[in-house]
This record gives C-alpha cells, sequence and structure tokens, in this order.
C-alpha cells in the first residue's frame, strides 16, 4: 500500500463501536434537540458536542433500523435526541437519498463523516518506526553515496552493507532517532526510526556490498541511514474507543511529534506503555498535569498537590514497550511528562 492509497483510505475510515455499559452518559448543558451534519465534521467532535466524556458515544448512539450501518453518516443527515427509560439517545433520519444494499454501497464512502481527522495520523505511521537496539544493529547501512558524495538524492546511486533478504527489491530508508527512556523506571524502551526515503535494488551481493538507487526522499539520504525492507503497514480499519482492560499504573507522555514542549489537540505523543503493560489499539487515555509540589508553612513540610485532568488521549499505534497516542480533547495546554491514567 502505497503513501497516497493509506492517506485515502484514512480519510474513508469509520467509526463502529462496540456495546460496553461502562457509565451513564451526562450530557453537556444546552445541547440542541436536532442537529444536521455538516461537511467537515467529526464522529469524535459530534460525540464532544453532547457529551462531557466523548468516548462514551456507544452509550448515546441508538442503532436506525431504517440503515444497515448507522454508524456511517452524511453530510445533510439530521441527528436527534430521544429519551427512552430515562435515558437519552440520539437517533438519525436520513437527510438524502442513499442507496444500500447487501453487497454494494452506491454512496462513495468518502461523504462519510469520519471518526476523527486520520488524515494526521496516517503520515506519522509511514514516517515512524519503534525499534529495538538488536533489530537496528541487524538491519543493512549505508556506507557510500555515488561518487563520494555524502549526500544523495533522488535518482543517485548508494551502496549498502549488511543483510538483504532474497526477494526484497523495495527499501525503506531510515534514520535512528531519539532513544526513548522511562522516566519512572530508567529503563530502555526503543529507538525512534524516522523515514528518509526510499531505494530500489539494483544488484545484490548478499551480505556484501549491495548498489541501490534512491527513488524519493523526505530528507537528504546520508551515509549510515538504515536500509529496511519496506513493511506494508495495515491499519484497523475500525477503531472502538474504550478504557484499557487493564490499570495503567506510571504512564507518562515521552515525547511529542516536531519536539515541540506545548502539546494540544490532535498532537501526536509518545507514551511509554506498551502491549506488555495491556495497551491496545483504541483505548483511550486521560491525560492529568502532575501535581506540584508545595511547602506548607503550618505545617513546615513539602505537600504534593492532586494530578488535575486536563485531557483525554486515544492508542492508534501500539508496540511492545511503547505507544503513539493522538490528543483528542484538552482543557489546558499539556507538557512531556504529564500523566496518563485509566479515563
Amino acid at each position: 500500500m502505497n503513501k497516497r492509497s493509506l492517506s485515502v483510505c484514512l480519510l474513508f475510515l469509520s467509526l463502529f463501536f462496540s456495546a460496553w455499559t461502562l457509565a451513564a452518559v451526562e450530557l453537556n448543558e444546552d445541547v440542541p434537540e436536532t442537529y444536521i451534519v455538516k461537511k467537515g465534521d467529526t464522529l469524535w467532535g459530534i460525540s464532544g458536542m453532547y457529551l462531557k466524556e466523548p468516548w462514551l458515544w456507544p452509550e448515546l448512539w441508538d442503532a436506525n433500523p431504517q440503515i444497515d450501518n448507522p454508524h456511517l453518516i452524511y453530510p445533510g443527515d439530521e441527528l436527534y435526541l430521544v429519551w427512552i427509560d430515562g435515558r437519552p439517545h440520539l437517533r438519525m433520519r436520513r437527510g438524502r437519498d442513499v442507496k444500500l444494499s447487501p453487497n454494494m454501497r452506491v454512496t462513495p464512502l468518502d461523504l462519510a463523516i469520519p471518526a476523527i481527522p486520520l488524515d494526521q495520523i496516517g503520515p506519522w505511521l509511514i514516517k515512524n518506526r519503534v525499534m529495538d537496539a538488536d533489530e537496528i544493529n541487524s538491519s543493512a547501512h549505508i556506507v557510500a553515496g555515488d561518487e563520494r558524495r555524502l549526500i544523495s538524492g533522488p535518482g543517485d546511486t548508494i551502496y549498502g552493507l549488511g543483510p538483504f533478504p532474497d526477494g526484497e527489491r523495495a527499501y525503506g530508508i531510515y534514520r535512528i532517532g531519539q532513544n526513548f527512556i522511562d522516566p519512572v523506571t530508567k529503563e530502555y524502551l526503543g529507538y525512534e526510526v524516522r523515514d528518509i526515503g526510499n531505494a530500489k535494488l539494483v544488484s545484490s551481493n548478499r551480505d556484501k556490498v549491495t548498489q541501490l538507487e534512491v527513488t524519493r526522499i523526505a530528507e537528504e539520504v546520508m551515509n549510515g541511514d538504515r536500509l529496511l525492507p519496506l513493511e506494508e503497514r495495515v491499519l484497523d480499519a475500525t477503531f472502538h474507543p474504550r478504557a484499557p482492560d487493564k490499570e495503567i499504573v506510571g504512564g507518562v507522555m515521552i515525547a511529542v511529534e516536531g519536539g515541540l514542549t506545548q502539546i494540544g489537540d490532535m498532537s501526536i505523543v509518545v507514551i511509554n506503555k506498551g502491549k506488555r503493560d495491556g495497551l491496545q489499539i483504541g483505548n483511550v487515555l486521560a491525560v492529568y498535569q502532575a501535581g506540584r509540589h508545595v511547602y506548607d508553612k503550618i505545617s513546615q513540610s513539602n505537600v504534593v498537590l492532586p494530578d488535575t485532568r486536563a485531557g483525554l488521549a486515544m492508542v492508534f499505534e501500539a508496540y511492545e514497550k511503547v505507544s503513539f497516542a493522538i490528543i483528542l480533547k484538552t482543557s489546558r495546554p499539556l507538557q512531556i511528562f504529564d500523566v496518563v491514567k485509566n479515563p
């Protein structure tokens, strides 16, 4: 799957929710009795308009028997609130003709309202990996450029040294980035591996020097950059926002895209917890600002203030020891080393 296809597919993703009985939903004040879906809306944004906790959307949505998939909504559709047994439910009236059949949807899916702006996630997944030291040390690397160049571009020849698997013709060019370290345990969690470009195999000598041609660059290709077989990034086309099954202890945000210090809505962050800790794609985490240490003059002792809830994040990629998450909602500016917990 190429970058364009992946980005386009991400725009077409729609959210299907499983029915968890987690908590009674709490509506925001002055929510509209009816709402006409507009172009540019997202399901997350609409749920945030109605709910104080948007990830509890499954508790609000009420399946409409008139359509096959009630979670695909389109501009012009009318959403309206009803109350059943004292609980609010959201239903929908089609605001346009949509032909449905068991095998085919005539209306293009690109008109459907996406869950969240996933086009912001796609490039991050394409450009970034997390690898451990052993994986990096066992990968091929660039030893020289064409005509003794230190920097190469599209069309240039480069020479790689290391293992080149049989049958692999296309390679990604990557640069080793920061080493993620758990600020709590001081454990090494893995290295950020950043996309630099692509190359195609010209001639292979197995574990000897191998000739390749640079086909794409995002940055200048340099000696020492790593050569990794291109992997097909298969994304889960369905996100199920939900709380983690396990309690997340000691979770913090350890990095943010672009190396910024301030984190806001739709920022991409790295969390020091991964699959081994029970995190899965779609898990929702509450973000807390760590309580400050203050000195109490009366007791003449240091006091730690409680953590303050300040945002909400959703995991969209989980590795063994770290995860990538997107910040869905903030009530105040967030920072690196802010705490993440079960919502």
